[in-house]
């Protein structure tokens, strides 16, 4: 890849498009990891305004710390560039104490951990209504057309997807090259949603190279019986999220009303 021009030709694309739209600039999530830190890079290099939101919701010191870490470093090179700290976590607590106990457990955390992304999501677009803003999302390739990572309405709702057609690894390449810090760079990728140290690799099954593997033999219109062994249960493990999230990567279904049934009878 071609990573000095790929950055050059996002960052004129995010430039082009918000002046286009007559935006000032852009507000995004940092989570402290890869994602957010080039994104947010991507967007400070438009010289354009950019609002890097810190939003934890009881989240890892860990997380944290590099979040304002990258923040840091991203002010001390681009005077363009003003953070804004949120603490989410009052109000999460709050919506949880206000919703009825279910019997499920389980189904109750996983909806929660989707609440967060979706909370994040609304105090994102309270500032670029607040300012004029775009909200720039952080999603690869690989999460948001290959597996359906991202909560639907959460960090998938944003205005426009500066690295969307990268995947992860050529997303380090552009970390590398535009200087994201090394505690960002090493650190295992992880979406922040349960309050733990799990990373994306625990919930998925496979890591990301293995993900772009199976993306690209899928592509290729190759099926699980062409493999074996680790290959057979990486595929399988791609073409089960790529089914079950289906429902976040196409449009969303239109009930058509026949002529016949709209006309007068």
């Amino acid at each position: 890849m071609q990573t000095e021009k790929v950055i050059e030709h996002i960052v004129n694309w995010l430039r082009d498009y918000a002046i286009n739209a007559n935006i000032k600039g852009f507000v995004i999530g940092v989570s402290g990891g890869i994602d957010s830190a080039v994104t947010s890079t991507l967007c400070a290099r438009t010289g354009l305004e950019l609002l890097c939101v810190e939003m934890p919701i009881h989240q890892g010191e860990s997380q944290v710390t590099r979040a304002d870490g990258h923040i840091n470093w991203l002010m001390d090179n681009y005077a363009n560039v003003k953070r804004q700290p949120v603490n989410l976590t009052p109000v999460f607590d709050s919506l949880v104490a206000a919703l009825p106990k279910v019997a499920d457990e389980e189904k109750r955390f996983m909806s929660l951990a989707n609440t967060r992304a979706r909370l994040r999501m609304t105090t994102l677009y309270y500032f670029a209504a607040l300012n004029g803003y775009l909200v720039a999302g952080t999603g690869n390739k690989v999460e948001d057309f290959g597996i359906g990572f991202y909560t639907k309405y959460g960090d998938g709702g944003v205005d426009l997807s500066p690295i969307a057609d990268l995947v992860k690894t050529e997303v380090y390449e552009l970390g590398s090259v535009l200087g994201v810090n090394q505690d960002i760079m090493e650190t295992p990728p992880t979406d922040g949603l349960w309050g733990d140290h799990r990373t994306d690799e625990d919930q998925i099954g496979a890591s990301y190279p293995e993900l772009e593997w199976a993306m690209q033999v899928d592509k290729e219109g190759k099926s699980i019986d062409d493999f074996s062994d680790r290959k057979k249960e990486v595929f399988a493990i791609y073409k089960k999220f790529n089914s079950a999230n289906k429902h976040k990567m196409i449009p969303i279904p239109i009930c058509e009303i026949p002529d016949s049934l709209k006309s007068a009878s």
